[in-house]
């Protein structure tokens, strides 16, 4: 947590124009991308799966594992739990490698700024 007070005048556009051509800025955005759409893919390529299977396997899909609960139902209910998984790896990953470089650049202009 950042010990700096939070200044009474905002940083100009001049400050955001240097703090987006910094190295630590596009550091931040080249990790953030790293993960971002790596793992967009692996979701939508999942989704396209299930909707794929849904639409044209239905033998497959309709398929009783135990009672009335049958493969699609599991495959449907994979897509939250996939989505809670995604969640906690980005907030996993957020924590040590997003966040302190965000801090750093925060406390950087709020030092510029007073």
């Amino acid at each position: 947590m950042s010990t700096t007070e939070p200044s009474t005048h905002p940083p100009g556009p001049e400050t955001w124009a240097e703090v987006h051509a910094s190295a630590e800025f596009q550091q931040l955005r080249k990790r953030l991308r790293n993960f971002v759409f790596p793992m967009t893919v692996l979701f939508l390529a999942w989704y396209l799966l299930y909707v794929v299977l849904a639409d044209y396997a239905h033998g497959f899909m309709s398929t009783k594992v135990v009672g009335n609960i049958n493969i699609g139902l599991i495959f449907g209910l994979l897509q939250f739990v996939s989505t809670f998984v995604i969640t906690w790896l980005y907030v996993r990953y957020a924590n040590r490698k997003l966040d302190p470089i965000a801090d750093k650049i925060r406390e950087d202009i709020e030092g510029d700024a007073q």
